[in-house]
């Protein structure tokens, strides 16, 4: 455990070191504050128009502000999840610095989790930008925490899964560039799983739609906490890190 928090700190330490972390920070808060301004320029607007029209019933703040908001950012980790893993191993495999982690004493798998650990924290910082809107809510309206709490854990349990994807792909090539391609183009399909198969209930279009990580959010940011898709994330997770710990095995038998 010792090796693996000592790798996931020099990850954090290499990305706070470059522009990395404060251009994906800055990246993300601006669209979702952005986001902010619209989701909540437009409630005050339609509660003014309910209010002039008799409608007694208030509108309620998570399903018409926070729940959309949290939808919209699990998108944008669409574009930082990339960003994230891409140079997790592919950088040491361009620098020369794999061999030396391949030959000291530590276990692969202690390398993989500390590094995948360190781009999920980084990830965690980056969505802790959106709390700073959330936290507005809070001042100034009543929204429910219990719904916000699990769709932030959806939001880092499908960040984490993603991430779990990138990392092995960045074991596979030594070019950045191509690692994050090929991880937006994995990650995209993911998402894109269930508009495919939004028109077919046949088994194999269940089977596709079960694979689409977007299915499995949906619940989170209703605030339903589901066994089912924390299995999920949790098995792709456990999935991803696995074939990624084959894949440093056989860049240890080849160095």
């Amino acid at each position: 455990m010792r090796n693996i928090l000592l790798i996931c700190k020099k990850e954090l330490k290499s990305y706070f070191a470059s522009p990395i972390a404060y251009l994906l920070m800055a990246f993300f808060g601006l669209i979702f504050g952005f986001g902010f301004f619209t989701a909540t320029r437009d409630f005050v607007r339609f509660s003014f128009q309910a209010q002039m029209m008799g409608q007694q019933q208030p509108m309620n703040v998570n399903d018409q502000i926070i729940r959309p908001l949290l939808g919209f950012a699990s998108t944008i980790a669409l574009f930082l999840v990339p960003m994230i893993s891409m140079r997790l191993i592919a950088e040491e495999k361009r620098t020369g610095t794999i061999e030396l982690l391949l030959t000291s004493p530590i276990k692969d798998i202690e390398i993989i989790l500390g590094k995948w650990l360190g781009a999920v924290t980084l990830f965690v910082c980056v969505l802790g930008m959106s709390m700073l809107n959330v936290a507005m809510l809070f001042a100034w309206g009543k929204p429910d925490l219990k719904p916000v709490l699990v769709a932030y854990l959806g939001l880092i349990l499908q960040g984490a899964c993603l991430l779990a994807i990138g990392t092995f792909i960045s074991t596979t090539t030594r070019n950045q560039i191509v690692a994050g391609g090929v991880t937006f183009f994995v990650c995209l399909l993911l998402w894109l799983l269930s508009w495919f198969t939004a028109f077919d209930s046949g088994p194999a279009s269940q089977v596709v739609n079960y694979i689409s990580i977007v299915t499995h959010f949906e619940n989170f940011s209703k605030g339903v906490l589901s066994t089912k898709d924390v299995v999920f994330y949790l098995s792709m997770i456990f999935f991803s890190l696995f074939i990624t710990s084959r894949a440093m095995e056989s860049l240890r038998w080849r160095s």
